[in-house]
């Protein structure tokens, strides 16, 4: 039965088709906002606030690519990453196995990720421990990703963003009638582009994992074909009707890219600047088991000590909001990805729902093992992050073959969308080879 669908041409007739981008946002507020960025103002103070800024709005114009990808070819993204041009080791093109090559700290990124939300947990149950409460974690989310489809996901991720951006928000506004208000002159110090030596490497991080990473970014072609934009325009026969409802669609999905760059901008910004404001200025940087409770201090120092089981109730759902949107599509890239390289069965659509649930189980599990061995959540965030700057050039590239390779000529974009594109693919390259350069 065709799913062909005429494309929406209003601004409210196309917000009813908005989703993927809340599930990308719901992942990214939580290592990079809550953990990597406060942990960054908190040792930087507001000093590279344009970093954080600059990080957050210069990877959609990757993101449209990759959703533009997804909505013309009608293909996951791994398997369109094996018909890149190049050299090919076994199955796979080299870029499989690049990827591949940095999922090691990625994995802990999300154990990580873990071990807030089993911290969390336990201040407000503290008769369980963290290490059981991070297997309960695992578990939940595991026997949830598996148990559902695109839409649970997305309503889950879409109430779990409208709670954190209150909480952080409320948090923002109110730190302006205590001792920690930030004023003008404090925001224009962090606008000025200087980044000191000793932060390089946890700016390199933050910069990798704040905004739409190199993952997210891969993960948004999985979510724009199950949100069914490619099975909307229809597949590609180079008829004139095919380009206008592609490009129909493609006009639907930058509005979901863009709506959920505003909210992830917004919310990262406002991370940072309590950790710069409350942090800094006491000289105190989030770690290990201590973690949460001195984030929490951004919620206790500026609306008073009532307030932490608020900080608790925002801190679960940012953090939560980012274990279970990855382990959503975790399981789906790497089932993917093994598929191409020949490890699993991934043709069909019962083999990918197969494997798509064994891995739902797999990967949470590794996570949990994870944190359980190293016990020290913010350093596995920062590792992530600087794994995910590397992806974020591998994602660069493939933009670059995906924009001037892959796109048909009948979709070829306006002059103005080519300039934001290269502003931003030079803007990666130039801080992504800095921090390189600086740290090695």
């Amino acid at each position: 039965m065709s799913k062909i669908l005429s494309p929406p041409t209003t601004f409210f007739g196309r917000l009813k088709y908005l989703g993927p981008g809340f599930i990308l946002s719901a992942a990214i507020v939580g290592s990079g906002e809550l953990i990597a960025t406060t942990a960054l103002g908190a040792k930087a103070g507001f000093v590279v606030f344009w970093l954080i800024i600059l990080s957050c709005l210069v990877k959609v114009a990757l993101q449209l690519e990759f959703g533009k990808n997804a909505i013309y070819t009608g293909t996951f993204i791994m398997h369109n990453f094996n018909n890149l041009p190049g050299l090919r080791l076994g199955k796979a093109h080299w870029s499989i196995w690049l990827w591949l090559s940095l999922q090691g700290l990625k994995l802990l990124q999300v154990g990580g990720i873990v071990g807030g939300v089993a911290i969390v947990l336990n201040m407000v149950f503290p008769f369980v421990s963290v290490n059981l409460w991070a297997i309960i974690s695992v578990l939940v989310t595991s026997f949830w990703v598996y148990r559902g489809n695109y839409g649970p996901v997305e309503k889950g991720a879409l109430a779990m963003i409208i709670l954190f951006t209150i909480v952080i928000l409320i948090s923002v506004i109110s730190l302006q009638w205590t001792p920690y208000a930030i004023h003008w002159p404090q925001i224009e110090t962090g606008l000025q582009f200087s980044l000191p030596s000793a932060l390089v490497a946890t700016a390199f991080g933050a910069f990798g994992i704040t905004g739409v990473g190199g993952d997210e970014i891969m993960y948004y072609n999985y979510w724009c074909i199950e949100k069914g934009y490619a099975a909307y325009a229809g597949p590609n026969d180079g008829s004139k009707e095919w380009s206008e409802r592609a490009k129909g669609w493609f006009q639907v999905m930058y509005l979901d890219a863009v709506m959920s760059m505003i909210v992830y901008t917004i919310v990262t910004a406002a991370f940072y600047l309590l950790g710069a404001a409350v942090l800094h200025s006491g000289g105190v940087v989030p770690e290990g088991y201590e973690m949460v409770n001195t984030l929490s201090r951004i919620f206790t120092e500026t609306l008073g000590s009532w307030a932490r089981s608020i900080f608790l109730i925002g801190a679960f759902f940012v953090l939560y909001s980012t274990l279970f949107t990855a382990a959503a599509s975790w399981a789906r890239v790497w089932a993917d990805a093994f598929g191409q390289i020949g490890w699993m069965k991934f043709d069909s659509v019962l083999e990918q729902k197969r494997s798509i649930g064994i891995l739902s189980w797999i990967l949470p599990a590794a996570w949990c093992i994870l944190f359980l061995f190293f016990q020290a959540p913010v350093m596995m965030v920062i590792l992530g992050g600087i794994a995910t700057s590397v992806l974020l050039l591998l994602v660069v590239y493939v933009s670059l073959v995906f924009r001037y390779r892959e796109l048909p000529v009948i979709l070829k974009p306006s002059v103005t969308y080519d300039l934001f594109f290269w502003i931003s693919v030079l803007s990666i390259l130039f801080v992504s080879g800095y921090g390189i350069v600086q740290i090695i």
